[in-house]
């Protein structure tokens, strides 16, 4: 087994990814990583940590997606020049990593320009190079125009899937309401609609909203309705009026404007086709509703399907939770709470995003107890080298408290109480109400501010925790939400749930619709070209229907997948006992 990196090694490569994914918001699992020069120790560390969060070491023979430079300028200078020979389109950033000193020299490349806070482009070299310095802080810049011009480079699958909707005209005439968290892949999404044809309008919550994203979507002829300084009466009017728009469709995150809808606006429902809700936590209410007959519209789940839920939940929000919660940390005088390298951590639910916290948390050297209460997921945490304890008495010499189960009073006020002192609660995604903060300030808690973003919870007598984005999704109320990749599959799921409604609306029963499995399939391979990975070809279809494209070959629609062949069915009869008769 290999040798764990000392604290001290370990928070600095912690430091350096966070960093990275700052300013990049790129995805680190699933990339091919090469790190270059630097002490073996720390170089080592780094390639633990990258490793454990999923990335793999690039082979000597074939393109690198990040290359980590740790040591001598002229070193990485000669390595950048040597991988930036690359098919157009290949991404490469470069990440300036130098422990005690600067290990790339910008200067060796000539001019460079910025591509989006913290992020240079190297046009000289090639228009898909980039660089990044982990030694400078994030830079709080809103540059809107330009992180939105980063996002949808990073996004090929939804692109390609948005071109196939704007070559058959499916569009024309349909008004989508996105109601989403706002920020640059959002716009994207949105843009992408707009320039396929639809009529978009836009609606976030307050503590989802990026004013600047916000205002070039305005720029760009879009209603939006979002301010992030509304108050809850004002983002209810703001609410009710992206659905006196009257989409034909909408595609909600939390359900919450499919639900408004049916509350405020039932008039609407018979002129929709339907909706999409790419949340667990969205999709439960929904479920509900069309268990009691009241769901007055069809709505696709889009959480469900196996290209978003195997990636935006547990690769996703496993990464842009737990980096989010360590930079707001990180920002506390250190003896205001209890996380530390080496600490412990206990993740509430394991579904596939405590799956994805818990993978984080580990590979950044933590020890993690999972709370669960269903009893095969908490078997599946205990396989997957986690310790089980029930949620109240996991918390009690915990550092770091994650709720990531979606379900309101997961972190009630006796879990609160039981909490160590000084111990830091967070939440993946989330639900109102999932830390229960009204119920402890009933009980006579004081909240105080410690820092943006982080509030201290103080009893009576003295007892104390801190809880991060005041109890919100902490990876898009205090981030940039997860990173633009996983946003890129996601986004392609909701293009082909968008392409089901608009095909087989006036179809589809008014309850919860699985996405057609050809969509997670359509999706899966286009991502794989776009990230060079080679796969076997679809079989031959047998009625004529249309196979996914590769980027740029045509188009990806909703694809059935071929029967096999009859003449290769498995002989259902068995042979073991001779042949038989």
């Amino acid at each position: 087994m290999p040798q764990r990196p000392d604290p001290e090694r370990a928070a600095w490569a912690s430091a350096a990814v966070r960093r990275f994914a700052a300013a990049t918001n790129l995805l680190v699992a699933g990339r091919a990583v090469r790190v270059l020069g630097g002490d073996p120790r720390d170089a080592a560390a780094l390639v633990a940590l990258l490793t454990g969060l999923g990335a793999r070491e690039a082979a000597d023979v074939g393109a690198t997606d990040q290359l980590w430079c740790l040591g001598d300028p002229d070193e990485s200078t000669a390595a950048v020049e040597r991988e930036a020979d690359r098919p157009r389109g290949a991404t490469l950033v470069v990440v300036d990593a130098g422990r005690y000193a600067p290990a790339v020299d910008e200067d060796a490349f000539g001019p460079v320009a910025p591509a989006r806070p913290g992020v240079l482009a190297v046009p000289t070299l090639s228009d898909d190079v980039f660089l990044v310095s982990t030694g400078r802080e994030p830079e709080d810049d809103p540059a809107a125009e330009a992180r939105i011009r980063w996002a949808r480079r990073h996004m090929p699958v939804a692109r390609t899937v948005a071109a196939e909707l704007r070559d058959g005209g499916l569009l024309r005439g349909t008004r989508v309401g996105v109601a989403m968290v706002l920020e640059p892949k959002t716009a994207v999404l949105s843009l992408l609609l707009r320039d396929a044809g639809a009529e978009v309008v836009v609606y976030a919550h307050a503590d989802e909203t990026d004013d600047a994203v916000a205002e070039v979507l305005r720029g760009a002829g879009l209603p939006v309705h979002a301010d992030s300084t509304a108050s809850l009466a004002e983002q209810h009017r703001l609410a009710l009026a992206m659905l006196d728009t009257r989409p034909h469709v909408l595609l909600d995150d939390g359900s919450h404007l499919i639900r408004l809808a049916h509350q405020e606006r039932p008039d609407l429902l018979p002129t929709m086709l339907g909706a999409a809700e790419e949340t667990t936590s969205g999709l439960r209410p929904v479920r509900v509703m069309a268990e009691r007959g009241a769901l007055g519209i069809p709505v696709v789940a889009v959480n469900d399907a196996r290209a978003k839920t195997c990636f935006d939940n547990r690769f996703g929000t496993g990464q842009s939770t737990v980096f989010a919660t360590l930079d707001l940390v990180d920002a506390l005088p250190s003896g205001g709470h209890r996380v530390r390298s080496g600490g412990t951590a206990v993740v509430a639910g394991f579904g596939p995003v405590g799956e994805g916290v818990a993978q984080v948390l580990v590979a950044l050297g933590l020890r993690v107890t999972v709370a669960e209460v269903d009893p095969v997921r908490a078997l599946q945490a205990r396989f997957a080298g986690h310790a089980v304890a029930p949620l109240v008495d996991a918390v009690r010499d915990a550092d770091l408290v994650v709720s990531a189960s979606g379900v309101a009073d997961t972190v009630d006020h006796v879990v609160l109480r039981a909490c160590a002192a000084g111990a830091v609660v967070s939440v993946a995604g989330g639900v109102d109400d999932e830390v229960a903060l009204i119920a402890a300030t009933d009980a006579g808690a004081v909240r105080t501010t410690e820092a943006q973003h982080v509030e201290r919870l103080t009893w009576p007598d003295g007892h104390h925790v801190l809880v991060l984005a005041g109890g919100s999704g902490v990876n898009t109320s205090a981030a940039e939400g997860n990173p633009v990749e996983i946003m890129d599959l996601s986004f392609a799921v909701q293009l082909g749930a968008l392409r089901m409604l608009l095909e087989h609306g006036d179809e589809l029963p008014r309850t919860v619709v699985p996405v057609d499995p050809a969509v997670d399939e359509a999706t899966a391979r286009v991502a794989l070209a776009a990230w060079g990975s080679r796969v076997a070809p679809l079989p031959t279809g047998t009625a004529g229907l249309p196979l996914a494209r590769q980027p740029g070959t045509g188009g990806v629609g909703p694809v059935r997948i071929a029967e096999q062949p009859a003449d290769r069915e498995p002989d259902v009869r068995t042979h073991r006992f001779g042949t038989p008769r």
